[in-house]
């Protein structure tokens, strides 16, 4: 078993992976996101997710992208059931006879992009320790329902674990 991998032998390091401050706008977060890119062994991806901290530097939550897009829907969109808001955007219906205008859902939109994104982060429901096995993260991935785990070492957070790391590593010791 000498190939198996170490959580933190695949591990994107925290210096290298967007992570942001509960006090950063779902605006912010999102430029932060836009501008990552991750470069691993040669292979690039943006981020799904982005991790949250507070002025301490622990680790407070996460917010996936699917997270912020939630975020952004107007208030005055929130307040209408989801059968009024199926209609809304009902491909059959021409956007000029919506009830509500285009203009209006972009005005309610960048007014909730200034919104905390400590108002939207998910806690943090697992973490993986930095010498698990790789088995060990995928059995805490699956048990969790998580494609991300960040990775504990002394008591601090120094990296992540992607899903696809994971399957990476376990491809390379079965092909």
């Amino acid at each position: 078993m000498g190939d198996l991998k170490r959580a933190g032998e695949i591990m994107i390091p925290l210096e290298k992976y967007p992570h942001i401050p509960y006090w950063f706008t779902l605006r912010q977060t999102m430029a932060e996101m836009e501008h990552s890119v991750l470069d691993i062994d040669g292979r690039q991806s943006l981020p799904r997710v982005v991790l949250v901290f507070d002025e301490k530097y622990r680790l407070m939550g996460l917010v996936r992208r699917r997270d912020i897009l939630r975020g952004l829907e107007p208030e005055f969109l929130i307040q209408k059931s989801i059968d009024e808001r199926k209609r809304l955007f009902d491909v059959d219906i021409s956007p000029e006879h919506w009830e509500i205008s285009l203009e209006q859902i972009l005005e309610g939109t960048r007014k909730r992009a200034e919104r905390q994104v400590s108002e939207i982060m998910r806690p943090i429901e697992c973490t993986t320790d930095y010498d698990n096995h790789v088995f060990q993260v995928i059995y805490e991935m699956n048990v969790n329902r998580v494609n991300l785990l960040p990775v504990m070492k002394d008591k601090r957070v120094v990296g992540v674990v992607r899903s696809v790391d994971v399957f990476h590593a376990v491809s390379s010791l079965i092909l």
